[in-house]
């Protein structure tokens, strides 16, 4: 079983740019489909971008396609989000999460469910200002 811990948070002016990061331990990370969600103040989580095991797919949100970036690196055991043009409605809590590939194809609807995942990370905060 694989555990995540998010790291990268923090305050943003609008239109800049900004990593986040998600550790992973576990001896079968490279096993595992990753994703980003995110919750703000007042709204249901929701999903932002998803990478395969292998990172051979990338999903996104319509809200942050062109401005994000989903990458992963297995051998550190580690997720980034590159966030740019950043506005304050991407103020959330930004979440990792982590599932158990058992088959070798998903669709981008298993990606993007937030029920896929069963390992979550304690979300870190992404404040954007205006």
């Amino acid at each position: 079983q694989v555990q995540v811990v998010e790291s990268g948070g923090g305050l943003v002016q609008a239109g800049g740019s900004h990593w986040l990061s998600c550790v992973a331990s576990g001896r079968t990370y490279s096993m595992y489909s990753m994703a980003w969600f995110r919750q703000a103040p007042g709204k249901r989580r929701e999903f932002v971008a998803a990478i395969s095991w292998s990172a051979g797919s990338t999903y996104y949100a319509d809200s942050v396609k062109d401005r994000f970036a989903i990458s992963r690196d297995n051998a550190k055991k580690t997720m980034y989000l590159q966030m740019n043009s950043l506005t304050p409605e991407d103020t959330a809590v930004y979440y990792c999460a982590a599932d158990f590939v058992l088959q070798s194809y998903y669709s981008s609807t298993y990606y993007s469910k937030s029920d896929t995942y069963d390992t979550w990370g304690q979300g870190t905060q992404v404040t954007v200002s205006a």
